[in-house]
């Protein structure tokens, strides 16, 4: 469930009309709904409430600090995988305490901000990277609290630049190389073992591959605690699907997937954590353009829009699909197959192609459904085109949580070398 609904033939964000905010702040523009956002968090929460969660939030789906700080005052952690995250987190008010700080590339740079700022856990990726963490915990006369992000070789059915589980992944440790490394980090300075993670991709849509790991990595568990670890956290990762094409093949509920962790961790007493991104905030956040033209040319339709690729680039990059619908419903319009496209001078700036909708007219707002995820945060300035504005819905108030880029901030970086 979302609150975006219309309201007399007007969508609306909650009690805002998407008309209003266009008219205000133009367009394109990102559109959060505060009670959306708190909403999913809280069921997500209380499915899995009797097993006493530690919920950190994958930054990288929205790093917009306003989604922060709703989902910091809402009780959330927060799942980094950069520097720049854990400023962001700790800027929203997130106690380090409930951070996790993941990903394959962390700089001995990055590690130092984590060791100082007393983070929760470090998800190590790899042998390397648990010898370069030793060694700045050490110089800095600190101890890293590591979990070891194991592989279990699930396969996950979801798109392949979003499975992370198999064992061409660059992600994690292979699961047969577990004991070996949890014992080196027992010898390591600096470095206090504490639990396992796994994390075996995005937007999934069955239980199965969850069923298939966590069992796993349970097992695991007690193994190291037989090889004498004091294994006391189980990091769960997330992963879990939303439904982008409306009622159409729906995930399964978090109330579903509590069950799957229930069952797999029984008796296992850890401290289970959790890193739910697109499941948080994905339906929570739309994008809203305006038609500039449409073309008819060798028996297509094309909606040019005023969005492109580098706004939105999942339709690109993942062949994703995003329900499409109009700001105003106008009845009398005709349905036809389309293809909406943005300005953005490359074959792949496509929303969609072929698709039956109403055919809009020039002016027209369209609002681009389940966007709150992976639209913002993978955003770019392709095409020299500044990055647009996102807004934030609270009932009958909205603001503007990130000011569209001004020109003179797009070449602000920009540098001439003396010599012109």
């Amino acid at each position: 469930m979302d609150h975006f609904l219309y309201k007399n033939g007007v969508l609306y964000a909650e009690d805002v009309s998407l008309n209003d905010i266009a008219a205000q702040v133009g367009t394109p523009f990102y559109c959060y709904s505060t009670a959306t956002l708190t909403r999913h968090y809280q069921v997500f929460h209380d499915a899995l409430a009797s097993m006493n969660p530690l919920i950190c939030y994958a930054v990288k789906a929205n790093d917009t600090l306003a989604i922060l700080k709703t989902l910091a005052l809402a009780g959330s952690g927060a799942d980094v995988v950069s520097g720049g995250e854990i400023r962001k987190a700790l800027a929203a008010g997130i106690a380090p305490q409930k951070i996790v700080f993941s990903g394959v590339g962390k700089t001995r740079d990055e590690m130092a901000l984590a060791l100082t700022q007393n983070i929760f856990q470090f998800n190590v990726e790899s042998e390397p990277e648990l010898y370069a963490l030793s060694e700045v915990a050490t110089r800095l006369n600190k101890t890293a609290g590591i979990v070891f992000r194991v592989n279990p070789d699930v396969i996950s059915d979801t798109h392949a630049k979003i499975s992370t589980g198999h064992k061409e992944s660059k992600f994690g440790v292979p699961i047969a190389d577990a004991m070996r490394l949890y014992a080196l980090a027992a010898t390591l300075p600096g470095i206090s073992v504490q639990g396992v993670s796994v994390h075996i991709g995005s937007q999934l849509a069955n239980l199965a591959p969850f069923a298939g790991a966590f069992k796993r990595v349970a097992e695991l568990v007690r193994e190291l605690r037989a090889a004498g670890h004091d294994i006391r956290v189980l990091d769960l990762g997330g992963g879990l699907g939303i439904p982008y094409e409306g009622s159409q093949n729906p995930p399964p509920l978090p109330s579903a997937y509590a069950e799957i962790v229930k069952e797999a961790t029984k008796g296992l007493n850890c401290q289970l954590v959790f890193e739910p991104g697109r499941l948080l905030v994905g339906n929570a956040g739309i994008l809203v353009t305006r038609v500039t033209y449409v073309k008819r040319s060798e028996g297509r339709i094309f909606v040019i829009v005023d969005a492109g690729m580098n706004d939105l680039i999942r339709p690109t990059l993942y062949n994703a699909y995003h329900d499409i619908v109009p700001v105003v419903v106008d009845e009398a319009t005709e349905t036809e197959l389309v293809d909406v496209v943005g300005p953005v001078c490359e074959t792949g700036d496509i929303f969609t192609a072929q698709r039956l909708l109403k055919v809009p007219k020039p002016e027209d707002l369209l609002a681009f459904r389940s966007a709150g995820a992976y639209g913002a945060s993978m955003a770019s300035t392709y095409n020299a085109r500044p990055l647009l504005a996102e807004v934030m819905v609270n009932g009958s108030a909205f603001s503007v949580v990130r000011k569209r880029q001004s020109y003179e901030d797009l070449f602000a970086r920009d540098q001439l070398p003396g010599w012109l």
